[in-house]
């Protein structure tokens, strides 16, 4: 078993607040899996704060580490989606969003205030929010008649796979992942299966 074979997130969402002469900074963490989630929160925080000048954020997804993005949204160039971003990696962390937003209160901070204010405000949300080991996960995508319904959910149980997608009817199609240090042994047991088709997803 290799590291690789395990990634860290942050648990839940959660909310830290940071104020430096009159600018009020308040950072949220998010586990997300793909760039929707991204979007989503991001609106949502924007319709919550519409009075902020900016919301400023980072976030990795995905274990290979190329899958990433920053914004200074109108800060100074590298003053807040960078100090964000090194955040989340020097924790390690991946599937994380991280959204700063600024209130703005009369007095510049100044470039290095700056990176001091957004790098603060991260460290505090990940000190609110517990960071969990989740196994790297390996997407199948299996079809099967009903009956044989039973004897799929207990290998997805047993091997702790996550269920991604259902469709249960008289033909069922499951999206499952299953943890990579495990897929030997859950697809040898897929295989025992009576009509149970099983592929790896793209």
């Amino acid at each position: 078993m290799t590291e690789d074979d395990y990634y860290f997130t942050v648990e839940s969402t959660a909310v830290a607040e940071f104020k430096d002469r009159g600018s009020k900074f308040l950072a949220y963490s998010f586990p997300i899996k793909n760039t929707n989630d991204f979007k989503k929160y991001l609106q949502q925080l924007k319709k919550e704060h519409p009075k902020a000048v900016h919301h400023c954020f980072a976030y990795r997804i995905g274990t290979d580490g190329n899958n990433f993005r920053i914004s200074d949204d109108g800060e100074p160039s590298g003053t807040a989606g960078k100090p964000i971003l090194g955040q989340i990696d020097s924790k390690n962390l991946t599937d994380t969003l991280i959204v700063v937003i600024r209130y703005f209160g009369g007095t510049l901070l100044g470039v290095p205030g700056l990176i001091n204010a957004y790098k603060t405000a991260t460290s505090l949300v990940l000190q609110c929010t517990p960071i969990v080991q989740k196994a790297v996960e390996i997407k199948y995508e299996l079809q099967f008649n009903y009956p044989e319904m039973n004897d799929v959910m207990r290998i997805i149980k047993q091997f702790n796979c996550t269920v991604l997608k259902n469709d249960m009817q008289l033909f069922c199609v499951i999206q499952t992942g299953i943890p990579r240090n495990r897929i030997n042994e859950v697809l040898s047991a897929f295989k025992d299966v009576r009509n149970l088709e099983f592929h790896l997803m793209k």
